[in-house]
């Protein structure tokens, strides 16, 4: 692969990251700040969790797919 190539995974998994990060801490604040009350938004919210940490993972797994093959 090309380093432009490369350079794009990583910017990939950077904002991935980011996102997961985000998502994560909003299911943080929910647990730490508005729960039981709104217990109706757990399954929203850790879905969209769960999807932003697996994009996150996949992102991971490309990159490092790309850079093992480039080894």
């Amino acid at each position: 692969m090309t380093e432009a190539t490369i350079g794009e995974l990583e910017k990939a998994v950077k904002k991935a990251k980011r996102i997961a990060s985000e998502r994560a801490g909003e299911l943080h604040d929910l647990v730490e700040e508005r729960l039981p009350a709104a217990y109706d938004e757990i399954p929203g919210i850790a879905q969209a969790t769960y999807d932003a940490c697996r994009a996150w993972a996949d992102a991971e797994a490309r990159l490092k797919a790309a850079t093992t093959a480039d080894a």
